[in-house]
């Protein structure tokens, strides 16, 4: 069995949703995991901003919105009275149960509820949508089997177990419909897996059910060698490992959230990345296979911090060390790029909430430097060190843009270099035009 995730874009209109129904009715049986309507969770955490501050006019505004624009694309989508009856209603019903919480305190439980009525509206919308069309589905609530552990991880026996059971109870289905994002903490209450979490979904759901292939539809033919929004020319990247994939998307590359990776590689699931515009696109396909000498891609990650820790001798170098990152980890901030010296310790971190916290901690043993408004370029692809020029190519591509820190030998897939914002598109072009474009 295969299981397809389609994003916000995909399902962002009638005519998106009746295009996604085309691809996902052939005759196979199959998991399909829905992301809320593009622009809906934006609006959604902006009335929640409004019930926080007790403005409830504006919030009423953006649900009026909302609904007008449902009830637009709701009449477009269905043939038949019915239907269009049956939709209208249970969305009207989500947003009465929102407007709900505009009475009484406010509190980030609530704004859950409120931000899990965007999977629940699409997913019923392409439920009734398939129904009206005659296809044998079953619509698998996501709240009823996706569950997160005390430490806000997924459970990922409980998973298996509840999901297994819900498909042997529907097991005359051709099509099973679910929420991508939304989930359920370990004390029952709604929650979600964090913003891009639909692709996390589909691939917890693909690895409790040790699926066939997991496939990520977007709006853009696969993963590029490079930031379209910036770079001209970039191509797509046919064939990624695990490991290449997971680096370009936690640095960057927004096709595809960072989580997903993981549940799928630990059970060698393939993930194909798939352009619902275009669905004949090849696309990318991520798997263990790896290309040999061979960079793929480039990603920029922005809002990063750079930290520099200068010990005060006060402490051994072993102690001083162990105390630097002790106290990220104290503060829960994780730290992306790391280098060190003899008297002190550079980090990067794109999380400044617990800083000033930090540095305070840190004073006694350390002078502290701060620069802020960075990012990090990240260069992927097979980067075994014995493979001779790869380290050349990319600082020759650099030689007229400053570079603050490099970090290479954690990884074997992936060079990483820090620099100003500013000087982010004119690296991402450099680089693109040395590392690829030269080779055509």
């Amino acid at each position: 069995m295969k299981v397809l995730k389609f994003g916000g874009t995909s399902v962002g209109s009638s005519q998106r949703m009746k295009s996604v129904a085309g691809l996902i009715c052939d005759g196979e049986q199959k998991i399909v995991v829905i992301s809320a309507m593009a622009g809906t969770t934006n609006a959604l955490i902006d009335i929640a901003a409004c019930f926080y501050r007790k403005d409830k006019e504006s919030a009423h505004q953006i649900i009026e919105k909302q609904g007008y624009k449902y009830a637009m694309e709701i009449e477009q989508l269905f043939a038949t009275e019915a239907y269009r009856q049956q939709a209208l209603s249970e969305v009207k019903g989500c947003f009465e149960r929102i407007w709900t919480y505009s009475e009484g305190p406010f509190t980030g439980f609530d704004e859950k509820q409120i931000v899990a009525q965007g999977e629940l509206i699409s997913a019923c919308m392409m439920n009734l949508y398939l129904q009206e069309c005659g296809v044998k589905l079953v619509l698998l609530p996501a709240l009823d089997f996706m569950r997160t552990t005390v430490d806000a991880e997924p459970d990922l026996e409980y998973i298996r177990e509840k999901l297994l059971a819900l498909l042997q109870q529907h097991a005359e289905a051709d099509l099973y419909i679910t929420q991508g994002f939304i989930c359920r903490n370990a004390f029952g209450q709604v929650d979600n897996l964090k913003r891009g979490g639909s692709d996390y979904t589909a691939s917890l759901v693909g690895a409790a059910l040790r699926a066939e292939e997991i496939q990520i539809w977007t709006d853009i033919d696969g993963m590029h060698n490079n930031d379209p929004r910036f770079v001209n020319g970039t191509s797509p990247v046919r064939q990624l490992n695990f490991e290449e994939a997971a680096k370009l998307a936690y640095f960057g590359a927004k096709i595809l959230h960072p989580t997903c990776i993981l549940p799928a590689k630990t059970h060698n699931i393939p993930v194909r990345l798939l352009n619902t515009l275009d669905p004949t696109a090849p696309g990318t396909l991520i798997s263990n296979m790896a290309e040999k000498g061979k960079i793929k891609a480039v990603a920029a990650k922005d809002h990063i911090t750079y930290v520099k820790i200068k010990s005060k001798r006060i402490l051994q170098l072993p102690k001083f060390l162990s105390k630097v990152f002790d106290t990220f980890a104290c503060y829960a901030t994780p730290v992306d790029m790391v280098t060190t010296s003899e008297i002190g310790v550079s980090v990067t971190i794109d999380d400044k909430e617990q800083l000033p916290q930090i540095i305070d901690e840190l004073e006694p043993y350390a002078s502290v430097t701060l620069e802020e408004d960075m990012v990090i370029i990240c260069v992927v692809g097979d980067l075994e060190w014995q493979n001779v020029g790869f380290e050349a190519s990319i600082i020759n591509a650099l030689k007229d843009i400053p570079v603050r820190m490099i970090s290479y030998g954690g990884s074997n897939s992936n060079v990483s270099l820090v620099m100003k914002a500013a000087d982010k598109q004119r690296a991402l072009q450099a680089l693109s035009l040395s590392l690829f474009q030269s080779a055509l």
